[in-house]
C-alpha cells in the first residue's frame, strides 16, 4: 500500500476546501487535496453536457455571488478577471397559475390575489403584530416566526408551504434558527418599504439591502471559480486527488494522525500534521479509529440531511422566461425551483437553445429519489406543459442527477445533537471541519470561502482562529454589499 506524508491534508474540494488550498499555496505550505467526485466544486460545481458539439452547462442548483465582505469579491475577481460578470436579477414565484415578481411588486401582487385576500393578509398581519409586540408570544419554531412577521394568510401563501416542501416536515418541527439563516430581517414592513423606494426612486440610507437586484456570476458557471483555483494550485506543483474517498481516520491523544483512502489506483495511506475536512458531519464521525463515543454516534444518527433529485432539460427554444430562477411554493406541484441557466450567462447554452435545471427536494431513498428517470421526466413535463412553459416537442434531451446531503435539516432538536458532536470534535487539536456539510450549517458559498481562508490562516499562523461565527449574521441571507451596484446604499 502506498504511503504519503504531508503537512496538511484537505478532504473535500468544495468552496471551503479550495479556498483553504489557495491560501496555503500562496503561503507555500505543503498540502494535498482529496475529492470524492470527478470534478472540483462540491455543491457549487458546474456540469457540462455535450450534445453533438452543442455545449450546455448547469450549476448544481442556482448560484449567485453576494457577500458583506468586499475582500471576497476581490478574491474572485482576481481569479476570473473579465469572466466575472454582473447580472441583473430576475426572480419570480409561480403560485396558482400566476407569476409573482420577487422582490415583490406590490401592484402586481394586489392584482393577482385580489382585494379581499389582500385585506385578509393585512388583518392577519395586524393581529400577529399585536400577539408578538403586546402579548410577547414566544417564538418556538419556524411557523411561529413566520406568523409573527407576516401573519397566517401571507405566511401560508408562499413561505410556510415552500419551506415544508424543502424540508419534508411540518414548519412546527423546524427550528427558528432557519429563519435566522434565510429570512431574518425580512418582514411585511420591509417589503412595503422596499416597494415604496422602488416606486418613488427615493434614495435613502435606510433603504433595505435585503432584496438584492444585482449579483455577480462566473461567465461559464459557478464551478469556474473552483476549476480556476484547481488549475492554479496544480500549476504551482500541488496535487488534487479526484475520485478518492476516505474510509478510516486514525487518531490518538486528541490529534488526527493519518487516513486510509480508496483511490482509482487502490488503497493509500496519508500521514499529516493538520486535517481540514468537509465530509458530511454525520458521516465523518462514523469513520474514526478509535470510534467516537456512543453518545456522539447516536447524536449523528439523529441529525438529518435533505437530498435533491434534479432533472436538467435541454430545449430547442431560444428562451422560456427571462428569470434566473422561479420558485414553486404550491404543494400540488412537486417541483420546488427551476433555473434557466442562460439567464445567468449566455455561455450556459448554445445560441438559439436554452435549458431548465429542475429541483426536487427529497430524502435519500424516498419516492422521488428512487423514481425511474423516465417516470420523473413524464411527471415533470406534464407540469410544464400544463403551466404553458414549453411543450414535449421542444425537448432535446434530459439528464437526471441525484445529490445526497444537500441541506442540513434544522429540526427542533438539531442543536442539542450538533452540540454533542462539536464538543467531541473540538477537542482535537489539529482538526478543522469546514463547509456546509462539514459543520452541518446552512451557509452560502461566500461563507464557505471565508471559512476556508480563515482555516488556512490558522495553519500558517499556528493559531486556531474561531470559525464558528462565520455565516451567523442575524439578518436576511441575501443582505450584503454588491460592489459597483447602483442599488447598494
Amino acid at each position: 500500500m502506498k504511503q504519503i506524508k504531508i503537512d496538511t491534508l484537505i478532504i473535500g474540494a468544495g468552496p471551503a476546501g479550495m479556498a483553504c488550498a489557495m491560501r496555503l499555496a500562496k503561503a507555500k505550505k505543503d498540502f494535498i487535496v482529496v475529492e470524492k467526485q470527478a470534478v472540483v466544486g462540491g455543491l457549487a460545481k458546474t456540469y457540462v453536457f455535450n450534445e453533438g458539439g452543442l455545449i450546455f452547462r448547469t450549476d448544481n442548483g442556482p448560484h449567485r455571488f453576494f457577500s458583506k465582505n468586499k475582500y471576497l469579491y476581490d478574491f474572485v475577481e482576481d481569479l476570473l478577471h473579465e469572466k466575472w460578470i454582473m447580472v441583473d436579477r430576475r426572480t419570480r414565484q409561480f403560485i396558482d397559475d400566476k407569476f409573482y415578481d420577487y422582490p415583490i411588486n406590490a401592484l402586481q401582487a394586489l392584482s393577482n390575489i385580489g382585494f379581499i385576500k389582500a385585506a385578509r393578509m393585512s388583518v392577519d398581519y395586524a393581529i400577529s403584530k399585536i400577539n408578538s409586540s403586546i402579548f410577547k408570544k414566544k417564538i418556538n419554531n419556524f411557523e411561529d416566526y413566520v406568523l409573527a412577521n407576516f401573519g397566517r394568510t401571507l405566511g401560508e401563501f408562499n413561505i410556510i408551504n415552500y419551506t415544508e416542501k424543502i424540508w419534508g416536515i411540518s414548519a412546527k418541527e423546524i427550528h427558528p434558527d432557519w429563519a435566522g439563516q434565510r429570512i431574518r430581517g425580512l418582514n411585511l414592513s420591509s417589503l412595503i418599504k422596499d416597494n415604496f423606494i422602488r416606486l418613488t426612486g427615493i434614495k435613502s440610507a435606510e433603504k433595505p439591502k435585503s432584496l438584492v437586484d444585482i449579483f455577480y456570476y462566473p461567465q461559464s458557471g459557478t464551478g469556474l471559480i473552483y476549476e480556476t483555483i484547481a488549475d492554479q494550485i496544480k500549476s504551482a506543483g500541488y496535487q488534487i486527488m479526484l475520485n478518492t474517498e476516505p474510509v478510516e481516520f486514525f487518531c490518538q491523544n486528541n490529534r488526527f494522525q493519518k487516513v486510509l483512502l480508496n483511490s482509482p489506483d487502490g488503497q493509500l495511506e496519508i500521514e499529516f500534521n493538520n486535517l481540514v475536512e468537509s465530509i458530511p458531519l454525520t458521516n465523518f464521525v462514523t469513520l474514526l479509529n478509535p470510534s467516537a463515543p456512543a453518545s456522539v454516534i447516536e447524536s449523528a444518527g439523529k441529525l438529518k440531511h435533505r437530498s435533491q433529485t434534479y432533472i436538467f432539460i435541454t430545449l430547442d427554444k431560444d428562451s422560456i422566461t427571462k428569470d434566473q430562477w422561479i420558485y414553486f411554493p404550491s404543494k400540488n406541484i412537486p417541483i420546488a425551483r427551476v433555473s434557466e441557466m442562460k439567464n445567468f450567462s449566455a455561455d450556459m447554452s448554445p445560441m438559439g437553445k436554452t435549458s431548465l435545471f429542475v429541483e426536487f427536494f427529497c430524502f435519500e431513498n424516498d419516492e422521488i429519489w428512487n423514481m425511474p428517470e423516465s417516470k420523473l421526466f413524464e411527471m415533470t413535463i406534464k407540469h410544464f406543459e400544463d403551466a404553458g412553459f414549453f411543450k414535449r416537442g421542444d425537448v432535446r434531451r434530459y439528464y437526471v442527477i441525484r445529490q445526497k446531503d444537500a441541506y442540513p435539516v434544522y429540526d427542533i432538536n438539531y442543536k442539542a445533537h450538533l452540540s454533542e458532536i462539536k464538543k467531541y470534535l473540538n477537542a482535537f487539536e489539529n482538526l478543522y471541519y469546514i463547509g456546509r456539510s462539514g459543520r452541518f450549517h446552512y451557509n452560502n458559498q461566500d461563507h464557505s470561502l471565508e471559512m476556508g481562508m480563515l482555516v488556512a490562516k490558522s495553519i500558517v499562523d499556528g493559531v486556531k482562529y474561531d470559525i464558528e461565527s462565520i455565516g451567523e449574521e442575524k439578518e436576511y441571507f441575501e443582505k450584503g454589499g454588491i460592489p459597483g451596484a447602483v442599488n447598494n446604499q
